[in-house]
Parts: structure tokens; C-alpha cells; sequence
């Protein structure tokens, strides 16, 4: 049985399948952009990437994750970090 969590990043992951990356036209989880899920203190923090460094959608996706997340009641303080490391690329997509 997944602990608390676990049963957490589970949430997450299915309510952020209604964030559609816009270039891609799937979702940030379907398309591997969220990298990690964790609870820091109160905030829930999400660390995820963009298909490329500068692209136009990175503050829209930033914005979608974090509403998402605070729309589903899964937590009250949501920290979205974006990173490049690794490097997103279509090998990261779900199969």
C-alpha cells in the first residue's frame, strides 16, 4: 500500500493530466514534464521542465500546474520550480 506520499504525488499526477502542454497537445505528466513531486514544510513543491530552454508556454504551464493543483484542494501553497536538467526530450514521453 503507497504511503501518504505517495498516495499524494498519485493525485497530483492524475489532476495535473488536465494541463495540455500547447506546442506537444499532451499532457505535462504524458509528455514528462513534472520530474518531482514533494512536500516541503506547508508548500507543495513541483519540479518540472519545458520541452526547450525559453520556450513561449513556460509561464502558462507554471501558472496551469500550480492552479490545478490549488483548484483540486491538494494542497494550499503550491511552489512550481522549472528546471533544464536533465534536458527534456521525447524519450521522457509516455509510451
Amino acid at each position: 500500500m503507497p504511503d501518504d506520499a505517495g498516495r499524494l504525488t498519485k493525485s497530483i499526477r492524475e489532476v495535473l493530466q488536465d494541463v495540455i502542454d500547447p506546442e506537444i497537445g499532451g499532457s505535462v505528466v504524458d509528455i514528462g514534464l513534472i520530474y518531482a513531486v514533494e512536500k516541503r514544510g506547508e508548500a507543495l513543491h513541483v519540479l518540472m521542465t519545458t520541452t526547450t530552454r525559453g520556450c513561449p508556454a513556460a509561464q502558462f504551464l507554471v501558472d496551469a500546474v500550480k492552479q490545478r493543483i490549488l483548484d483540486a484542494g491538494l494542497a494550499d501553497r503550491v511552489e512550481v520550480e522549472l528546471t533544464y536538467d536533465p534536458p527534456w526530450s521525447p524519450d521522457m514521453m509516455r509510451k
